[in-house]
């Protein structure tokens, strides 16, 4: 039985000696053993948690380790599959079953504290793929697990200096052509999204996805924005696939949660649908836009906090951009579309996605986005005002229902015009 660290922590630990640093990014350690059957593994007290293969948490750090194992494609897509562990599996042959070659190396659990500077087992050369810069898939049968491609499609966000090899662009090409990526499941397809979306430069992300094919089949709201233009003199870069790009790594720039990052990408979906007659101009496609990303949650699952938020910009981000036009009853109302009052956290990432969506234009990166300030300014006027006091009020005065509401807002109207110095219209 011999204990080997592999994958990921290698993979960094060997990318941080080449930048000159012994620190590498902080990434949980995945380990494999080799020469146990899961009797022995249960004997020296690891816990199992495997359901489709053997793998056990350690008793004391409760890390994962994993039997080296082989699998074997049975049916399409990803759940299509058989494994085998067994004593005789080599890590040679466990390292070929893995997707790209940086994350297929391993060193000996007995240097694992020092990674960087141990002797590296690498049979399909990651380390002259990481000098070179290149993602480049281990196996033929990378094929056989369309996940691999949105991994593919992930590392080169994480790695934007990274390129994706020829052979490996040509292989998901075909990956796609033969139906392999309309098999996901919506669990694995946003998991992999989210933390993409989450990575240096997700921009980079969809660029890889779009080129094999992947994005058409898994996206068609967002890969149709390609190709279509916008008016210049708001949108220098004027395709606003270009455009939506430059607002998602603007995201990444501004260090915007999930949430936020997932309303940038899904803002101007409207504009894929805009009729040809009526281009650049984009009249409506706020409405269009909430309409499309209700369709992109259902189908990839995606969790109520940022289905909501992106709702939100979707319909609102236009309004927002002009709301230094806005007077104290048009802001009210703004903020109270927004659900700002119930919700002032989430209006904040709100107002983040629109400042990235005015900055994600070409010679703008660097403007200011004064409407993110003066919107804030107005929830916290409004939010000011006793509700409590003023709702006893209107009571007293003999109204209910919906009239009290109505003197709530006419007291928010007035705080905001008060402290922004606007016309009230009282």
């Amino acid at each position: 039985m011999k204990t080997y660290l592999v994958g990921g922590a290698v993979r960094d630990a060997l990318m941080a000696r080449a930048a000159g640093s012994l620190q590498g990014s902080h990434v949980d350690r995945d380990w494999v053993v080799v020469g146990a059957t899961p009797e022995s593994m249960v004997a020296q007290g690891f816990l199992p948690v495997g359901r489709d293969f053997p793998v056990f948490l350690h008793p004391q750090t409760r890390e994962e380790y994993a039997l080296a194992r082989t699998e074997r494609k049975t049916a399409p897509g990803y759940h299509g599959f058989a494994f085998h562990a067994a004593p005789g599996v080599t890590l040679e042959d466990d390292l070929a079953r893995r997707d790209l070659t940086i994350n297929a190396m391993a060193v000996a659990a007995e240097h694992a504290n020092e990674p960087a500077h141990a002797p590296v087992i690498d049979p399909h050369h990651g380390q002259q793929d990481l000098h070179d810069r290149l993602l480049r898939h281990v196996t033929d049968s990378f094929a056989e697990d369309p996940v691999r491609i949105l991994r593919a499609a992930r590392f080169a966000a994480r790695f934007p200096d990274f390129t994706v090899a020829p052979e490996t662009q040509v292989l998901m090409r075909q990956m796609v052509e033969h139906g392999e990526v309309d098999h996901l499941v919506a669990e694995r397809v946003w998991q992999e999204l989210s933390r993409g979306l989450l990575e240096q430069r997700p921009s980079r992300m969809f660029e890889v996805l779009r080129d094999c094919g992947a994005l058409q089949r898994l996206l068609p709201e967002v890969a149709r924005l390609w190709g279509v233009p916008q008016r210049a003199e708001h949108h220098p870069e004027i395709d606003t696939g270009v455009h939506l790009m430059m607002v998602l790594d603007m995201s990444a720039r501004l260090n915007a949660n999930l949430a936020t990052r997932f309303a940038c990408l899904c803002h101007d979906l409207g504009k894929g649908t805009t009729s040809p007659e009526v281009l650049p101009r984009h009249i409506g496609h706020e409405a269009r836009s909430a309409s499309l990303l209700r369709q992109v949650c259902d189908r990839w699952r995606v969790p109520v906090e940022c289905r909501e938020l992106a709702d939100v910009v979707a319909r609102e981000h236009g309004n927002i951009h002009r709301s230094g036009e806005l007077g104290a009853a048009a802001l009210v109302r703004l903020l109270e579309r927004c659900d700002a009052m119930r919700k002032p956290g989430r209006f904040q990432d709100v107002l983040l996605a629109c400042e990235c969506d005015a900055r994600g234009r070409l010679g703008h990166d660097e403007s200011a986005y004064p409407q993110r300030q003066r919107l804030a300014q107005a929830l916290a006027l409004a939010q000011s005002v006793d509700t409590a006091q003023v709702a006893q009020q209107a009571q007293a005065d003999g109204l209910t229902g919906p009239r009290v509401g109505e003197r709530i807002q006419r007291a928010r109207v007035k705080a905001v015009a008060q402290g922004m110095g606007l016309d009230s219209p009282d």
